[in-house]
């Protein structure tokens, strides 16, 4: 779950450059013959978001450029190419690396809206590839501040599928809404995720409603507190990832009262 904390460090990355835009157990032996919901699966169900971060870095820096360069400025170098507007911007990448990422090609184009309490804007990736990835689809941005409450919100409504070089797809459709809080270090540090999702992948649809925040921290590569209710083709299960102690478990409750523990 690793993967999971660098994720929302990108995503943190890119909200901050966003507002500077704004500113400039028991076993489950029992379900041998049930279908059951794999730590496989729940990784996929909360790590989809970890090709979409490589976007998130390009996103980052074309924000930040633009910042630096005025809404009207066009730019470019030897990763990609950006030609800027008033409303937006359209990027074009050169199989290049960003942030030690694998090659990335295609265009990414953005259309943004500024307000006074929030930023806004999509991000659609035509023929956009990382490595041997193919990223299409949507994703729509909408950030918050609150300078009195020291956080930052940070809603992400995804339309979008991952194509793998083996031609298995991975869809993900709805909302997530990311929380930072910032302490006096590090260490405290926290983020929660919320919403509602849909995931498909190996044949499977996954729908995921957070009933309690998912919660961790920079302090801890798991996540620590909350819980969530995974849909698996018609199977309901809840999934709590604990109290808020560092560990790596989480518990699995299925319809029949059935309680697993798995590792993450």
């Amino acid at each position: 779950m690793n993967k999971l904390t660098k994720v929302t460090c990108k995503l943190l990355l890119l909200c901050v450059s966003a507002l500077c835009l704004q500113a400039c157990s028991e076993d489950a032996e029992s379900l041998d013959n049930q279908e059951i919901l794999a730590q496989s699966e729940l990784k996929t169900i909360l790590e989809t978001d970890e090709t979409a971060g490589v976007v998130d870095n390009a996103l980052a820096e074309l924000f930040a450029n633009n910042a630096l360069a005025g809404k009207n400025a066009n730019n470019s170098n030897e990763c990609y190419s950006a030609e800027y507007s008033q409303t937006g911007f359209v990027a074009t990448f050169n199989n290049c690396v960003i942030n030690g990422t694998e090659n990335i090609n295609g265009t990414l184009t953005v259309t943004y809206e500024v307000g006074n309490e929030s930023t806004a804007f999509t991000a659609t990736y035509t023929d956009f590839y990382v490595g041997t990835i193919k990223i299409s689809g949507t994703r729509k941005y909408t950030v918050t501040s609150s300078v009195n409450d020291n956080s930052i919100s940070f809603t992400v409504i995804s339309d979008m599928s991952v194509e793998m070089e083996d031609e298995s797809v991975v869809t993900e459709n709805g909302t997530k809404t990311f929380s930072f809080a910032f302490g006096d270090n590090l260490e405290t540090f926290t983020f929660s995720i919320a919403g509602d999702w849909t995931i498909t992948a190996d044949g499977n649809t996954y729908s995921v409603e957070t009933k309690e925040d998912l919660q961790g921290s920079l302090a801890c590569e798991h996540l620590v507190d909350g819980s969530m209710d995974v849909s698996k083709n018609g199977l309901k299960v809840n999934v709590d990832f604990g109290d808020g102690e560092c560990d790596d478990t989480a518990t699995l409750t299925y319809p029949d009262g059935t309680k697993e523990e798995i590792t993450l």
